[in-house]
């Protein structure tokens, strides 16, 4: 992870202070409940330390929020500030995935401290201690059986069906104020949108908030009970069928990753020239579609599209992808039937979506003339518009055997010029916007799996570097021959039909002249390559 920017440094900063603002009360108040906090804090702890269920035997996923209704439970029973101290142990030791660690985990501490406060004072306007029961130092007897866990003379029975309102509120501000804090630091650290960081997370986690605000509400009632914490403590049997209920959607997605996964590096292995290609084009897919502001999970989807539009070449003999000469008529319709191989591959699995749509479609283009149908303007769905954006950006700015990698300048406003006859504008606008925003950093992994498998090829020296896109390794891998054929668009102007047409490639590409006219004289060398090759 890079370094934050300065924005989201301040932000956290904010947060945290106003963190400590929230918990302050309770360290130098004289009414706190220190048994219960105590108590609470290390239920709370000990459910974020305890990664593996044996009675399940299931391992919690990370960050699904599953003891969030311990969390709340405190939330109810406990004042504003004292519930917000109930948050810091465990906020603090949550396993965190991704670096920064120790920010991660001071601001996970400070977001659910915020959270617990913002959701007490919610649940105190309602009304919701005097249906739950005195809290605190003015609950009197009650409040005894509070800070002990047990019962006492002064046990008071919620009031339902109301309770439930103050309860419901308390859970939904939980939310909003997760929410928005993280929106916050998707808006500082990321850049993206306001509209973006706030509305997809919600969508998502109200529902799930909602229904930890139930569970937090039974155990706050059980632990009013003449049975007391020993009650109370039932609620983690649900909760931990919840977190193996997770932890199986957890293994599927998984599982779909890894079908994903080798079905890429599969292609990067036949037409190695392209290394890396998917992975990028999916993370330019990615860009555009959060840019246009599309759901997380169509987002996701789109990101697979754009990983997966080549995968057509696996129907493509390995000959043609490989041939250094020029095609012959017949040759270059085998080769564009690869998005229609790639379509038949995936069409039986199911989570896919409508990225099979794109797969197919990536390559028409906007006046009609693309294939393999000839589909124009809307007639091409969304998905296949923007992995054709992502697609065409990539082989402009990647370095190939017979290229070097233009500017990213240089590539948007070929695709700029492109724009209305082969691309959808609005697909480069929001492509432009994310990189003027975010810049261009894409993370390749499938580099990674190819060096093992060179480096476990016999004969293949382990010290030597692996091939990098379309530069050779000393050894190369096992029965793939130096020189290649690259079957991916390297035209921006001809939706990928110039990468198999023509004469031969030459070994660089020159760029484009000085002092000429701008973006709309950029020629890629397979616009050289004889009768044909034009759009």
């Amino acid at each position: 992870m890079r370094a934050l920017p300065p924005a989201a440094r301040g932000y956290i900063l904010c947060g945290v202070l106003a963190a400590l603002a929230c918990v302050t009360p309770a360290l130098t108040g004289a009414g706190t409940p220190w048994a219960a906090v105590a108590l609470l804090s290390a239920l709370y702890l000990g459910c974020e330390l305890v990664k593996f269920c044996p009675l399940l035997g299931a391992r919690v996923p990370e960050g699904i929020g599953s003891f969030f209704p311990v969390l709340l439970a405190a939330v109810f029973l406990l004042p504003p500030a004292a519930a917000a101290l109930v948050a810091v142990p465990g906020g603090l030791a949550g396993t965190v995935a991704e670096r920064p660690v120790r920010v991660r985990r001071v601001w996970h501490c400070a977001q659910q401290a915020m959270a617990a406060w913002a959701a007490g004072q919610a649940f105190g306007l309602l009304g919701g201690p005097a249906a739950l029961g005195a809290r605190g130092a003015a609950a009197g007897p009650a409040g005894a059986a509070v800070s002990s866990g047990g019962s006492g003379p002064g046990v008071w029975l919620a009031d339902f069906p109301y309770v439930l309102l103050p309860a419901a509120a308390g859970a939904v501000v939980f939310c909003l104020v997760l929410t928005a804090l993280d929106g916050g630091v998707l808006v500082t650290a990321e850049r993206r949108r306001a509209a973006t960081a706030w509305r997809g997370p919600l969508t998502r986690s109200l529902a799930p908030h909602c229904v930890h605000g139930l569970a937090g509400l039974m155990m706050a009632v059980m632990w009013r009970s003449p049975y007391g914490l020993t009650a109370a403590l039932l609620v983690l049997l649900p909760m931990y069928i919840s977190c193996w209920v997770f932890a199986q959607y957890h293994r599927e997605r998984a599982a779909h990753r890894a079908t994903i996964r080798a079905l890429v590096q599969a292609v990067d292995i036949k037409d190695r020239y392209t290394r890396g290609h998917s992975e990028r084009v999916g993370h330019a897919s990615a860009m555009i579609a959060r840019e246009l502001g599309m759901a997380e999970d169509r987002l996701e989807v789109v990101r697979i599209a754009g990983i997966l539009h080549d995968v057509g070449k696996l129907g493509v003999p390995t000959r043609l992808l490989r041939k250094d000469g020029p095609l012959t008529p017949e040759e270059r319709r085998i080769i564009e039937l690869h998005p229609e191989y790639g379509h038949e591959m995936v069409r039986g699995i199911g989570f896919l979506g409508e990225a099979r749509s794109a797969i197919l479609h990536h390559h028409e283009r906007i006046d009609g003339s693309g294939y393999p149908y000839g589909l124009t303007g809307d007639q091409i769905p969304v998905l296949a518009r923007v992995v054709a954006v992502a697609d065409a950006f990539d082989a402009m700015t990647s370095t190939r055997s017979y290229s070097r990698a233009r500017p990213v300048p240089t590539a948007l406003a070929e695709l700029e010029r492109c724009a209305g006859a082969q691309f959808d504008p609005a697909m480069v606008l929001a492509l432009a916007e994310a990189i003027g925003r975010h810049g261009w950093h894409p993370v390749v992994t499938s580099d990674e799996d190819l060096r093992v498998i060179g480096a476990a090829a016999p004969g293949a020296d382990p010290a030597a570097p692996a091939a990098g896109p379309g530069l050779p390794g000393p050894q190369g891998l096992p029965g793939l021959p130096v020189q290649g054929r690259d079957a991916v668009p390297d035209r921006p102007g001809d939706g990928g039909r110039a990468a198999f047409q023509g004469a031969g490639r030459p070994a660089a590409a020159p760029a484009a002249p000085p002092g000429g006219s701008g973006a709309g004289t950029f020629r890629p060398p397979d616009e050289r390559r004889g009768p044909g090759a034009g759009a």
